[in-house]
């Protein structure tokens, strides 16, 4: 029987999944916020113009690194399920009207 934080996080997988630019955001959002915050309450002398520079740098360098994750599980932490060459279907292709007619003349669908 699975467990609930199995369910959880294979749930927050399948939503990170399909909602690729919005964690991303989410992260840099969530980055710049709490750098901001952190900047606030260890260094209250600095500038907000000065805070925002670093917040925004900050979250910057996590984004790289969230986006750099997720490349690396892109290529190889799906567990083999990337589909091959010889699984994409190919009939789509053939359904196409030919580019030239029998006698060489260029077809008019495929003439801009």
């Amino acid at each position: 029987m699975e467990s609930t934080v199995e369910r959880i996080s294979s749930s927050v997988q399948s939503w990170v999944k399909d909602h690729e630019l919005a964690a991303i955001g989410g992260v840099w959002a969530a980055a710049a916020g709490a750098s901001v915050a952190y900047s606030r309450r260890k260094a209250p002398q600095r500038g907000t113009g000065l805070r925002l520079i670093h917040a925004r740098m900050h979250a910057q360098a996590l984004t790289l690194a969230v986006l750099g994750g997720a490349a690396l599980f892109h290529c190889y932490g799906d567990g083999g399920r990337r589909k091959r060459a010889d699984d994409i279907d190919l009939d789509f292709y053939s359904q196409l009207p030919p580019a030239t007619d029998a006698d060489g003349n260029e077809n008019q669908r495929w003439s801009w």
